[in-house]
């Protein structure tokens, strides 16, 4: 009998991630047979959602509360999926709060099944405690840092350093091609990148939108490119029709092309700024959540690391300006984007610490999806 993994992402970087090791896997371990909840990345890929992940790409401790029907139920849901697929082993990639719940739920009914995580919860940014929850609740970690294994040392859970997805998955752009085929020849290009999630569209976009109709009246030669997320596409696209400046939106498909042909980037906080520094570019970022999501990470100091984006964590320091709830506004925004649009050697200089920071991410190594895939066929072999 075939080797069988069953693969659950809820997100749309989970959902990339999981499309990157899907592919691997099949490299590594030809014969295995795959099926999974994933989006749109993971059907590409050939695994098609068993169910919906909908309204599952959830970020705050707010969101979560008002969420948490909808996860327990779409839990159940993967786990009574991922049984009936009788696989010998279940990656569950991401999405903290949901992928505990499915693992549960799995383990609950089938005990033998293995379940490995997939990128682990930030323990070193908060919550430490939540190792001993991982160790727990799964036979096996991947995880991206090396400095995150000494939290999960003396629980008897394997842990591999696989490293940053982003930073193995990024080809080269293809600047001039994007730039001529969208007829943006002698035009600066200000990439728009407003979130994948609901809650960052309601939340974080006003404030990116609004600093770049500040940036553009002032600039008549500049277009503003957006590509846009399978999960909000709709939504962005009703809100660019009103956008008071010159607009290219684009799939996805393009994403590394219109990444590398922009001249800088203002950015929702999340795994894109990492993409966006691989293909060259300087970005500024920013986000929000609800008040009291606010309040319990930084007030009540849950939040320990000071910084958002994995560039400023891994370099100890603001390379890309951020911009977090009450500080994020249109002015600070626009004030922080105007010196790399409109000062080249200010560009160069916050690109180049960009690029410092990503080599010790990680940058040039092997891609994380194939360290990954290699452990979990690693842990086929073993159990066949």
């Amino acid at each position: 009998m075939s080797a069988r993994v069953y693969l659950v992402a809820a997100e749309p970087s989970g959902d990339a991630l999981g499309a990157d090791v899907i592919a691997a896997l099949r490299a590594e371990h030809p014969g295995v047979v795959m099926a999974g909840t994933g989006g749109a990345g993971m059907a590409a890929a050939g695994v098609v959602s068993d169910v919906s992940i909908d309204g599952l790409a959830i970020l705050g401790f707010v969101e979560g509360i008002k969420a948490l029907k909808l996860v327990e139920a779409r839990a159940e849901e993967v786990a009574e999926a991922a049984v009936r697929f009788a696989p010998d082993v279940v990656v569950l990639i991401d999405s903290w709060g949901f992928t505990l719940r499915c693992a549960r739920a799995i383990r609950a009914r089938a005990p033998q099944i293995r379940l490995v995580k997939l990128v682990g919860p930030q323990v070193w940014a908060t919550r430490p405690g939540r190792a001993r929850t991982v160790a727990a609740a799964y036979d096996a970690l991947l995880c991206i840092h090396d400095f995150e294994v000494p939290f999960y040392e003396g629980l008897g859970l394997p842990v591999t350093v696989i490293g940053n997805p982003a930073v193995g998955r990024a080809d080269p752009g293809d600047a001039a091609g994007f730039t001529a085929r969208h007829g943006l020849e002698g035009r600066r290009q200000l990439l728009l990148l407003p979130g994948s999630r609901r809650s960052e569209i309601e939340r974080v976009a006003p404030d990116l939108e609004a600093a770049a109709a500040l940036l553009a009246a002032d600039r008549p030669d500049l277009t503003v490119t957006v590509v846009l997320a399978a999960s909000v596409a709709g939504t962005v696209r009703t809100r660019a029709a009103s956008w008071p400046f010159p607009v290219v939106l684009v799939e996805e498909d393009e994403k590394a092309d219109a990444f590398a042909a922009a001249d800088a980037a203002l950015c929702c906080s999340g795994t894109v700024t990492t993409e966006v520094a691989m293909q060259g570019t300087a970005l500024v970022t920013g986000y929000r959540v609800s008040w009291l999501t606010w309040f319990v990470a930084r007030v009540l100091g849950v939040m320990k690391n000071r910084y958002m984006a994995l560039i400023n964590i891994a370099a100890g320091r603001e390379i890309v300006p951020e911009f977090e709830q009450f500080g994020l506004t249109p002015q600070a925004l626009a004030g922080a984007v105007a010196p790399l649009l409109d000062d080249p050697a200010r560009r160069a200089a916050q690109v180049k610490a960009q690029d410092a920071a990503l080599e010790t991410m990680g940058r040039g190594a092997e891609p994380a999806a194939h360290r990954a895939a290699r452990a979990v066929a690693g842990m086929l072999s073993a159990g066949s």
